[in-house]
């Protein structure tokens, strides 16, 4: 994970890669969810799940990796 997880920041800002393209490409994330290496956007009736890249430089990138829907 980058640098910024040695500190104790309550909130990161993380870029996000593929998934829908109406989808901001950076969000806030609270601090514990970032360390997970995994974050879920809600868009419409589901979820877009994106996963932490390791090595993607200073940043923290999360990639697209699936869609789910929320069930009713």
């Amino acid at each position: 994970m980058p640098t910024a997880t040695l500190t104790r920041r309550p909130a990161f800002t993380v870029l996000l890669e593929g998934g829908p393209r109406h989808l901001p490409r950076r969000v806030e994330v609270p601090r514990k969810t970032a360390m997970s290496g995994k974050v879920k956007v809600p868009n419409g009736a589901g979820w877009e799940h994106f996963a932490y890249v390791p090595g993607a430089g200073p940043d923290w990138v999360f990639r697209w990796v699936m869609r789910t829907s929320v069930a009713e």
